[in-house]
């Protein structure tokens, strides 16, 4: 199931014909002047340590290819495809093909509030400007998406097309295109030029995602700058937070209680006459 995105000459379209699954998680419920809802598909707001080793590298430009290498490579390509996905070559020498981009975002994203309720009627019966709702929530883990693009395509207009798609209204800045190898067990990891060509590094490295895929990430390295989300936004995380620090303090308390009893059960049983001694 794919979205369609037409290159860089021409404005950029979509076809739906792919579905995503809502996340789940726990919404702010404090009745705020903005009323603005969080959601959360992590199972924590603290990002988990990686599994996975990931070093970003530097690797040499893009390769320039001839007409007779590009079609080449691109009956190549389509010998090892299993499914419909192929790339066609057009007449003025570009190619369409897909790519299939994978979301690895620490934080939420933003979406527009929706439309109804938005204006309402006082006494009067004269309309007023309802509060502004804005709803930010993480995307579920493991999600991906299917593009279908030109040649020409550049990585930004990959990363528009893709928040496009998930009516993300945050700035296209705060967001990167990297391409993921690995080699002798080790993941690397490249941040891709906005003039960079993903359907180019694709058709270059086959249709094998072992060998090479595409994440979208986000475009600060380090610690998330805070000072960029609006003041209703840093006081729903704190909430966030609060709530999931208690869990974690019950989860704590829960646990010793639980060794304590134990504990005491051992201690009961080695004096009572006829109770076992631990080894």
């Amino acid at each position: 199931m794919t979205d369609t995105v037409i290159g860089s000459d021409k404005s950029l379209s979509f076809e739906k014909t792919w579905g995503s699954s809502t996340s789940s998680g726990y919404c702010s419920g404090d009745s705020d002047s903005e009323f603005e809802q969080y959601f959360t598909a992590r199972t924590s707001f603290i990002p988990k340590p990686k599994k996975e080793k990931d070093e970003q590298v530097e690797w040499g430009k893009q390769q320039d290819l001839s007409v007779t290498e590009i079609q080449q490579k691109v009956k190549e390509y389509n010998a090892q495809i299993n499914s419909n996905l192929f790339m066609n070559l057009n007449k003025d020498g570009s190619y369409t093909g897909f790519i299939k981009v994978q979301f690895k975002l620490i934080r939420p994203v933003s979406v527009p509030p929706p439309r109804k309720g938005n204006a309402t009627q006082d006494g009067a019966g004269k309309k007023t400007v309802g509060v502004k709702r804005r709803t930010s929530f993480y995307l579920p883990k493991d999600t991906s998406k299917h593009l279908h693009i030109s040649s020409r395509t550049r990585a930004r207009e990959v990363i528009e097309a893709l928040l496009k798609k998930f009516t993300v209204v945050d700035n296209p800045a705060k967001f990167a295109l990297f391409e993921r190898t690995k080699r002798h067990d080790q993941v690397f990891l490249r941040k891709l030029s906005d003039d960079e060509r993903p359907l180019h590094l694709r058709l270059c490295a086959g249709p094998n995602e072992k060998a090479l895929s595409l994440v979208l990430k986000e475009n600060e390295t380090g610690e998330v700058n805070w000072d960029a989300f609006s003041m209703p936004e840093l006081k729903n995380f704190v909430r966030m937070l609060q709530r999931e620090e208690e869990e974690h303090v019950k989860q704590i308390v829960q646990r010793y209680a639980l060794a304590r009893t134990r504990m005491q059960e051992a201690q009961a049983a080695s004096s009572t006459p006829g109770g076992s001694t631990p080894g």
